[in-house]
Protein backbone atom coordinates (compact mmCIF):
# COMPACT_ATOMS: atom_id res chain seq x y z
CA UNK A 1 0.00 0.00 0.00
CA UNK A 2 3.03 2.27 0.20
CA UNK A 3 2.73 3.33 -3.48
CA UNK A 4 -0.76 4.62 -2.65
CA UNK A 5 0.49 6.86 0.14
CA UNK A 6 0.47 4.58 3.18
CA UNK A 7 2.87 5.52 6.00
CA UNK A 8 3.46 4.95 9.69
CA UNK A 9 0.93 7.55 10.79
CA UNK A 10 -1.83 5.87 8.79
CA UNK A 11 -0.66 2.52 10.18
CA UNK A 12 -1.21 3.76 13.73
CA UNK A 13 -4.66 5.14 12.87
CA UNK A 14 -5.72 1.86 11.30
CA UNK A 15 -4.50 -0.39 14.15
CA UNK A 16 -7.88 -0.57 15.99
CA UNK A 17 -9.65 -1.65 12.80
CA UNK A 18 -6.96 -4.19 11.95
CA UNK A 19 -7.59 -5.72 15.39
CA UNK A 20 -11.22 -6.21 14.34
CA UNK A 21 -10.13 -8.10 11.25
CA UNK A 22 -11.05 -5.35 8.79
CA UNK A 23 -9.09 -4.76 5.62
CA UNK A 24 -7.23 -1.53 4.88
CA UNK A 25 -7.88 0.20 1.57
CA UNK A 26 -7.78 3.51 -0.27
CA UNK A 27 -10.70 4.71 -2.36
CA UNK A 28 -9.74 5.18 -6.00
CA UNK A 29 -13.20 6.01 -7.36
CA UNK A 30 -16.76 6.57 -6.13
CA UNK A 31 -19.88 5.97 -8.19
CA UNK A 32 -23.45 6.17 -6.83
CA UNK A 33 -22.87 4.72 -3.39
CA UNK A 34 -20.32 2.16 -4.57
CA UNK A 35 -16.56 2.64 -4.59
CA UNK A 36 -13.44 0.99 -5.90
CA UNK A 37 -10.98 0.34 -3.08
CA UNK A 38 -7.39 -0.76 -3.57
CA UNK A 39 -6.21 -3.13 -0.85
CA UNK A 40 -3.14 -5.31 -0.25
CA UNK A 41 -5.20 -8.17 -1.70
CA UNK A 42 -6.09 -6.24 -4.85
CA UNK A 43 -8.93 -4.01 -6.03
CA UNK A 44 -12.36 -4.60 -4.49
CA UNK A 45 -15.81 -3.10 -5.07
CA UNK A 46 -17.44 -1.96 -1.85
CA UNK A 47 -20.78 -0.51 -0.77
CA UNK A 48 -20.80 2.67 1.37
CA UNK A 49 -24.22 1.98 2.90
CA UNK A 50 -22.89 1.68 6.46
CA UNK A 51 -20.96 4.95 6.33
CA UNK A 52 -23.88 7.20 7.23
CA UNK A 53 -22.77 10.81 6.67
CA UNK A 54 -23.45 13.26 9.50
CA UNK A 55 -23.13 16.00 6.90
CA UNK A 56 -22.40 16.20 3.15
CA UNK A 57 -18.68 16.30 3.87
CA UNK A 58 -18.71 12.93 5.62
CA UNK A 59 -19.47 10.96 2.46
CA UNK A 60 -16.86 8.59 1.08
CA UNK A 61 -14.60 10.39 -1.39
CA UNK A 62 -11.74 9.56 -3.75
CA UNK A 63 -8.54 9.60 -1.72
CA UNK A 64 -10.12 8.40 1.53
CA UNK A 65 -8.48 5.64 3.55
CA UNK A 66 -11.13 3.18 4.71
CA UNK A 67 -11.68 -0.07 6.57
CA UNK A 68 -13.62 -2.64 4.53
CA UNK A 69 -14.92 -6.15 5.08
CA UNK A 70 -12.21 -8.75 4.50
CA UNK A 71 -14.61 -10.81 2.40
CA UNK A 72 -18.20 -11.29 1.36
CA UNK A 73 -20.37 -10.33 -1.56
CA UNK A 74 -21.04 -7.48 -1.42
CA UNK A 75 -18.32 -6.02 0.75
CA UNK A 76 -18.98 -2.91 2.79
CA UNK A 77 -16.97 0.10 3.85
CA UNK A 78 -17.24 0.06 7.63
CA UNK A 79 -15.52 3.33 8.49
CA UNK A 80 -13.49 6.25 7.20
CA UNK A 81 -10.13 7.01 8.73
CA UNK A 82 -9.88 10.65 9.86
CA UNK A 83 -8.77 12.81 6.95
CA UNK A 84 -5.57 14.78 6.99
CA UNK A 85 -6.77 17.25 4.37
CA UNK A 86 -9.81 17.76 2.16
CA UNK A 87 -10.35 19.86 -0.96
CA UNK A 88 -13.87 21.30 -0.60
CA UNK A 89 -16.01 23.66 -2.64
CA UNK A 90 -19.59 24.83 -2.14
CA UNK A 91 -22.35 23.29 -4.23
CA UNK A 92 -24.86 25.27 -6.25
CA UNK A 93 -27.74 24.18 -4.01
CA UNK A 94 -29.70 26.74 -2.05
CA UNK A 95 -28.52 25.05 1.15
CA UNK A 96 -24.92 25.88 0.27
CA UNK A 97 -23.60 22.47 1.15
CA UNK A 98 -19.94 21.59 0.88
CA UNK A 99 -18.73 19.08 -1.67
CA UNK A 100 -15.46 17.22 -1.17
CA UNK A 101 -13.53 16.82 -4.39
CA UNK A 102 -10.56 14.89 -2.99
CA UNK A 103 -9.34 13.69 0.39
CA UNK A 104 -5.89 13.36 1.95
CA UNK A 105 -4.05 15.42 -0.66
CA UNK A 106 -0.62 17.03 -0.25
CA UNK A 107 -0.48 19.06 -3.47
CA UNK A 108 -3.29 20.97 -5.18
CA UNK A 109 -2.26 21.27 -8.85
CA UNK A 110 -4.27 24.06 -10.46
CA UNK A 111 -4.25 23.75 -14.25
CA UNK A 112 -4.72 26.98 -16.21
CA UNK A 113 -4.61 27.04 -20.00
CA UNK A 114 -1.98 29.41 -21.39
CA UNK A 115 -3.97 29.43 -24.63
CA UNK A 116 -7.20 30.79 -23.14
CA UNK A 117 -7.81 34.32 -21.88
CA UNK A 118 -6.34 34.54 -18.40
CA UNK A 119 -8.96 34.96 -15.67
CA UNK A 120 -6.97 36.02 -12.61
CA UNK A 121 -10.07 36.17 -10.41
CA UNK A 122 -10.80 32.52 -11.13
CA UNK A 123 -7.18 31.63 -10.40
CA UNK A 124 -7.49 33.36 -7.02
CA UNK A 125 -10.61 31.31 -6.25
CA UNK A 126 -8.83 28.05 -6.99
CA UNK A 127 -5.88 29.15 -4.88
CA UNK A 128 -8.11 30.03 -1.92
CA UNK A 129 -9.67 26.56 -2.03
CA UNK A 130 -6.25 25.01 -2.44
CA UNK A 131 -4.75 26.73 0.59
CA UNK A 132 -7.86 26.08 2.68
CA UNK A 133 -7.68 22.36 1.90
CA UNK A 134 -4.44 22.01 3.82
CA UNK A 135 -2.54 21.06 0.67
CA UNK A 136 0.20 23.10 -0.98
CA UNK A 137 -1.06 24.77 -4.20
CA UNK A 138 0.93 24.57 -7.42
CA UNK A 139 -0.08 26.57 -10.51
CA UNK A 140 0.53 24.92 -13.87
CA UNK A 141 0.14 26.87 -17.11
CA UNK A 142 -0.75 24.15 -19.61
CA UNK A 143 -0.50 24.18 -23.43
CA UNK A 144 2.65 26.30 -23.33
CA UNK A 145 3.52 25.11 -26.83
CA UNK A 146 0.50 26.98 -28.23
CA UNK A 147 1.97 30.33 -27.15
CA UNK A 148 4.25 31.25 -30.07
CA UNK A 149 6.09 34.13 -28.43
CA UNK A 150 8.32 33.16 -25.45
CA UNK A 151 8.03 36.73 -24.15
CA UNK A 152 4.24 36.41 -24.01
CA UNK A 153 4.52 33.13 -22.11
CA UNK A 154 6.98 34.69 -19.66
CA UNK A 155 4.52 37.57 -19.16
CA UNK A 156 1.72 35.09 -18.41
CA UNK A 157 3.87 33.29 -15.85
CA UNK A 158 4.70 36.64 -14.24
CA UNK A 159 1.04 37.72 -14.14
CA UNK A 160 -0.04 34.47 -12.54
CA UNK A 161 2.89 34.62 -10.13
CA UNK A 162 1.87 38.10 -8.97
CA UNK A 163 -1.60 36.70 -8.27
CA UNK A 164 -0.20 33.79 -6.29
CA UNK A 165 2.30 34.92 -3.64
CA UNK A 166 4.27 31.98 -2.28
CA UNK A 167 3.01 29.58 -4.96
CA UNK A 168 5.20 27.81 -7.53
CA UNK A 169 4.19 28.61 -11.13
CA UNK A 170 5.27 26.24 -13.89
CA UNK A 171 4.65 26.42 -17.64
CA UNK A 172 4.25 22.97 -19.21
CA UNK A 173 3.41 21.36 -22.53
CA UNK A 174 2.07 17.84 -22.70
CA UNK A 175 2.87 17.83 -26.43
CA UNK A 176 6.54 18.85 -26.33
CA UNK A 177 7.31 17.69 -22.80
CA UNK A 178 8.30 21.17 -21.62
CA UNK A 179 8.17 21.31 -17.82
CA UNK A 180 6.83 17.75 -17.46
CA UNK A 181 10.01 16.35 -15.90
CA UNK A 182 10.12 19.14 -13.33
CA UNK A 183 6.43 18.68 -12.53
CA UNK A 184 6.91 14.92 -12.23
CA UNK A 185 9.64 15.48 -9.64
CA UNK A 186 7.48 17.92 -7.66
CA UNK A 187 4.62 15.40 -7.50
CA UNK A 188 6.71 12.30 -6.80
CA UNK A 189 6.08 12.50 -3.06
CA UNK A 190 2.56 12.39 -1.63
CA UNK A 191 -0.89 12.71 -3.17
CA UNK A 192 -1.80 15.41 -5.68
CA UNK A 193 -5.21 16.52 -6.90
CA UNK A 194 -5.43 17.95 -10.42
CA UNK A 195 -8.10 20.63 -10.73
CA UNK A 196 -9.08 23.35 -13.18
CA UNK A 197 -11.74 24.56 -15.56
CA UNK A 198 -13.04 22.47 -18.46
CA UNK A 199 -10.63 22.65 -21.37
CA UNK A 200 -7.57 23.40 -19.23
CA UNK A 201 -5.86 20.25 -20.48
CA UNK A 202 -6.01 18.25 -17.25
CA UNK A 203 -6.58 14.85 -18.87
CA UNK A 204 -3.79 15.42 -21.39
CA UNK A 205 -1.51 16.49 -18.55
CA UNK A 206 -2.49 13.43 -16.51
CA UNK A 207 -1.60 11.21 -19.48
CA UNK A 208 1.79 12.91 -19.77
CA UNK A 209 2.49 12.33 -16.08
CA UNK A 210 1.36 8.70 -16.32
CA UNK A 211 3.31 8.05 -19.49
CA UNK A 212 0.26 6.48 -21.15
CA UNK A 213 -3.17 7.41 -22.51
CA UNK A 214 -5.07 6.46 -19.38
CA UNK A 215 -7.47 9.42 -19.55
CA UNK A 216 -9.75 10.20 -22.47
CA UNK A 217 -9.08 13.51 -24.18
CA UNK A 218 -11.59 15.66 -26.09
CA UNK A 219 -11.03 18.55 -28.45
CA UNK A 220 -11.63 22.16 -27.48
CA UNK A 221 -14.54 23.89 -29.19
CA UNK A 222 -13.27 26.35 -31.78
CA UNK A 223 -16.23 28.68 -31.27
CA UNK A 224 -15.36 29.70 -27.71
CA UNK A 225 -12.20 27.83 -26.75
CA UNK A 226 -13.99 25.90 -24.03
CA UNK A 227 -13.84 22.21 -23.38
CA UNK A 228 -16.28 19.51 -22.41
CA UNK A 229 -16.09 17.36 -19.30
CA UNK A 230 -13.69 14.64 -20.46
CA UNK A 231 -13.29 13.31 -16.92
CA UNK A 232 -16.67 12.62 -15.30
CA UNK A 233 -15.48 10.97 -12.09
CA UNK A 234 -12.57 11.49 -9.73
CA UNK A 235 -9.93 8.81 -10.21
CA UNK A 236 -6.89 8.01 -8.09
CA UNK A 237 -3.87 6.92 -10.12
CA UNK A 238 -0.34 5.87 -9.14
CA UNK A 239 2.38 7.82 -10.96
CA UNK A 240 5.31 5.81 -12.39
CA UNK A 241 7.90 8.14 -10.83
CA UNK A 242 6.22 8.02 -7.43
CA UNK A 243 3.30 9.79 -5.87
CA UNK A 244 -0.43 9.51 -6.43
CA UNK A 245 -2.61 11.68 -8.68
CA UNK A 246 -6.35 12.34 -8.34
CA UNK A 247 -7.80 13.60 -11.62
CA UNK A 248 -11.07 15.52 -11.39
CA UNK A 249 -13.78 16.72 -13.80
CA UNK A 250 -13.52 20.28 -15.09
CA UNK A 251 -15.05 22.77 -12.69
CA UNK A 252 -17.40 25.41 -14.08
CA UNK A 253 -18.49 26.59 -10.65
CA UNK A 254 -15.79 27.39 -8.11
CA UNK A 255 -17.70 28.41 -4.98
CA UNK A 256 -15.83 29.02 -1.76
CA UNK A 257 -16.60 26.92 1.30
CA UNK A 258 -15.53 28.40 4.64
CA UNK A 259 -12.24 29.43 3.07
CA UNK A 260 -11.37 32.52 5.10
CA UNK A 261 -7.86 31.31 5.86
CA UNK A 262 -7.30 30.42 2.21
CA UNK A 263 -8.45 33.85 1.04
CA UNK A 264 -6.06 35.44 3.52
CA UNK A 265 -3.13 33.43 2.13
CA UNK A 266 -3.99 34.28 -1.49
CA UNK A 267 -4.03 37.99 -0.63
CA UNK A 268 -1.16 37.89 1.84
CA UNK A 269 0.10 41.34 0.86
CA UNK A 270 -3.29 42.92 1.61
CA UNK A 271 -3.52 41.10 4.94
CA UNK A 272 -0.03 42.42 5.80
CA UNK A 273 -1.07 45.97 4.89
CA UNK A 274 -4.23 45.65 6.98
CA UNK A 275 -2.10 45.06 10.07
CA UNK A 276 -0.68 48.57 9.60
CA UNK A 277 -4.08 50.28 9.55
CA UNK A 278 -4.84 52.76 12.33
CA UNK A 279 -7.93 50.84 13.40
CA UNK A 280 -7.82 47.08 13.97
CA UNK A 281 -11.36 46.69 12.54
CA UNK A 282 -10.68 48.83 9.47
CA UNK A 283 -12.96 47.94 6.55
CA UNK A 284 -10.55 49.52 4.02
CA UNK A 285 -13.29 51.67 2.48
CA UNK A 286 -13.00 55.25 3.78
CA UNK A 287 -11.33 55.06 7.20
CA UNK A 288 -8.53 57.48 8.08
CA UNK A 289 -5.12 55.90 8.45
CA UNK A 290 -5.98 52.92 6.24
CA UNK A 291 -2.73 51.38 4.98
CA UNK A 292 -4.59 49.38 2.32
CA UNK A 293 -6.13 52.48 0.74
CA UNK A 294 -2.79 54.28 0.97
CA UNK A 295 -1.12 51.45 -0.95
CA UNK A 296 -3.90 51.66 -3.53
CA UNK A 297 -3.35 55.40 -4.01
CA UNK A 298 0.42 54.93 -4.26
CA UNK A 299 0.03 52.28 -6.93
CA UNK A 300 1.62 49.60 -4.74
CA UNK A 301 -1.67 47.68 -4.70
CA UNK A 302 -3.83 47.25 -7.80
CA UNK A 303 -7.52 48.08 -7.79
CA UNK A 304 -8.29 44.70 -9.42
CA UNK A 305 -6.53 42.86 -6.62
CA UNK A 306 -8.33 44.74 -3.85
CA UNK A 307 -11.71 44.34 -5.58
CA UNK A 308 -11.16 40.59 -5.91
CA UNK A 309 -10.14 40.37 -2.25
CA UNK A 310 -13.28 42.15 -1.10
CA UNK A 311 -15.47 40.02 -3.37
CA UNK A 312 -14.09 36.72 -2.09
CA UNK A 313 -14.31 37.84 1.53
CA UNK A 314 -17.98 38.82 1.12
CA UNK A 315 -18.78 35.58 -0.66
CA UNK A 316 -17.09 33.53 2.02
CA UNK A 317 -18.91 35.42 4.77
CA UNK A 318 -22.24 34.67 3.10
CA UNK A 319 -21.42 30.97 2.84
CA UNK A 320 -20.39 30.78 6.48
CA UNK A 321 -23.45 32.77 7.53
CA UNK A 322 -25.79 30.32 5.82
CA UNK A 323 -24.39 27.50 7.93
CA UNK A 324 -24.09 29.38 11.22
CA UNK A 325 -27.00 31.43 12.54
CA UNK A 326 -24.81 33.27 15.04
CA UNK A 327 -22.34 34.18 12.34
CA UNK A 328 -25.21 35.33 10.14
CA UNK A 329 -26.38 37.76 12.83
CA UNK A 330 -22.85 39.04 13.39
CA UNK A 331 -22.27 39.57 9.67
CA UNK A 332 -25.55 41.47 9.34
CA UNK A 333 -24.56 43.77 12.19
CA UNK A 334 -21.11 44.28 10.70
CA UNK A 335 -22.51 45.12 7.26
CA UNK A 336 -24.94 47.65 8.79
CA UNK A 337 -22.13 49.24 10.81
CA UNK A 338 -19.85 49.52 7.77
CA UNK A 339 -22.68 51.00 5.72
CA UNK A 340 -23.35 53.62 8.38
CA UNK A 341 -19.65 54.44 8.66
CA UNK A 342 -19.41 54.80 4.89
CA UNK A 343 -22.38 57.19 4.78
CA UNK A 344 -20.94 59.26 7.61
CA UNK A 345 -17.53 59.43 5.94
CA UNK A 346 -19.23 60.64 2.75
CA UNK A 347 -21.07 63.38 4.64
CA UNK A 348 -17.84 64.58 6.26
CA UNK A 349 -16.08 64.56 2.91
CA UNK A 350 -18.85 66.77 1.46
CA UNK A 351 -18.40 69.21 4.33
CA UNK A 352 -21.26 68.06 6.47
CA UNK A 353 -21.25 67.25 10.17
CA UNK A 354 -20.93 63.75 11.53
CA UNK A 355 -24.22 62.39 12.82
Amino acid sequence: MVPYGWDEEWDARFAPYAARGLLLGRVTRVDRGLCDVVTAAGMVRADTEFVVPRDPMSVVCTGDWVAVDPGGDPRYVRTLLPRRTAFVRSTSSQRSEGQILAANVDHAVIAVSAQAELDLGRVERFLALGWESGAVPLLVLTKADLVDDPAVLAHLVEDVGNTAPGVRVLAVSSETGEGIEELTTLLSDGTSVLIGASGAGKSTLANALLGEDAMEVQAIRDVDGKGRHTTTTRNLLVLPAGGVLIDTPGLRGVGLWDAGTGVGQVFAEIEALAEQCRFHDCAHTAEPGCAVLAALEDGVLSDRRLTSYRKLLRENERIVAKTDARMRAAVTREWKLRSAQGRQASRIKRGGRPS
